[in-house]
């Protein structure tokens, strides 16, 4: 009993110097405080191989937006395809746009100037977006296993399991939870003092590059940061898994070889994508203060920020006959509309 005793002072006087000594630095931080923009140094250590960077980054950037719109408009137009597996897949385009318009443009911008500044309010903007989309994609994504769980395991019971109402519900609760997430920690971010050097050693203002600029103990943020890494990336990640280990064994039931070689390549596809996003996201924001090198850290940041939507598009919809033949049916009545 006493050394639980004792172990709960030491804890809590641990505690009470982490306030105390934050409290002194913010104090002294406040007073010294003159950020007003900040500069983000994107791949400036590389400047001979900038030109070629931002050539294909922009190649990448009109490549994303132009699949994941012809996505958004496809499922739109096509009656047939307004069911839960596409309207989830709308969503998530209309995430992955949002994803990469927030970070790809100030990006360019950044590849081309000798000297990118960002206000500090378009910093907290910028961040804000970036956190929205990606929580948001991680629930998303969540949800879409569990469709594809319900309506290969559950085939017969599925229109119930998935009936309107639970997709919506679904829909709601993913864009809720991302927006409530992202404004708290969006929000207690940029209450820190910023002071002294005002340089971002990133291509955007993610939550981790910010944090190396301030000048106050974020020992409680970095608990709470944690924990909700934990709650958006890899609670959903571990549900995707199970489900998708549970497809897999219906799917080796299967008594076509040629439907069970499909099933697999889906499968295989779409966890490709789902670990290439959340791996990198979370080396990203489960350390905040992680020892990787700033260029792995700009990598990583690239993979899921840059890679992934230009990959769901292919991954998600392109492998997917009633996507083609809806493409094609469309692209049919826009040329007899046109000839007439």
């Amino acid at each position: 009993m006493e050394a639980g005793a004792g172990t709960v002072t030491l804890f809590l006087h641990t505690v009470f110097l982490r306030m105390t000594q934050g409290s002194a630095i913010a104090m002294r931080g406040q007073n010294d405080s003159s950020v007003t923009e900040f500069i983000l140094l994107g791949f400036s250590n590389y400047p001979e191989l900038q030109r070629q960077m931002f050539g294909a980054f922009l190649v990448i950037y009109l490549v994303t937006l132009t699949g994941n719109a012809l996505i958004m408009s496809v499922i739109l137009l096509d009656r047939s395809l307004h069911i839960p597996m596409y309207l989830f897949l709308q969503n998530l385009s209309v995430v992955e746009t949002g994803f990469s318009t927030t970070v790809m443009p100030e990006m360019l911008v950044v590849l081309t100037s000798e000297r990118a500044t960002i206000s500090f309010g378009g910093c907290f903007a910028q961040m804000y977006f970036i956190l929205l989309f990606g929580g948001t994609e991680c629930f998303l994504l969540g949800a879409m296993a569990y469709d594809r769980f319900a309506a290969i395991c559950h085939p017969l019971s599925y229109p119930v399991i998935m009936n309107k109402r639970v997709f919506m519900t679904l829909v709601t609760c993913s864009w809720l939870s991302g927006t409530i997430m992202t404004t708290l920690q969006t929000t207690w971010v940029f209450s820190f003092p910023y002071c002294g050097s005002n340089e971002i050693n990133h291509i955007s203002c993610e939550t981790p590059a910010v944090l190396e600029l301030v000048c106050t103990d974020i020992f409680f943020f970095e608990i709470y940061a944690f924990t909700g890494t934990v709650l958006i990336i890899l609670t959903p990640f571990v549900l995707i898994l199970l489900s998708y280990i549970r497809i897999l064994f219906s799917i080796l039931r299967m008594p076509s070889t040629t439907g069970r070689q499909k099933a697999f390549s889906t499968c295989a596809s779409h966890l490709t994508s789902v670990t290439l996003f959340y791996g990198t996201a979370s080396m990203t924001y489960l350390q905040p203060k992680s020892k990787y090198s700033p260029d792995t850290k700009k990598l990583m940041s690239l993979a899921y920020s840059l890679l992934t939507p230009l990959l769901n598009p292919l991954i998600y919809s392109l492998r997917n006959k009633e996507m083609k033949r809806a493409v094609v049916t469309l692209w049919e009545r826009k040329m007899v509309l046109h000839t007439t």
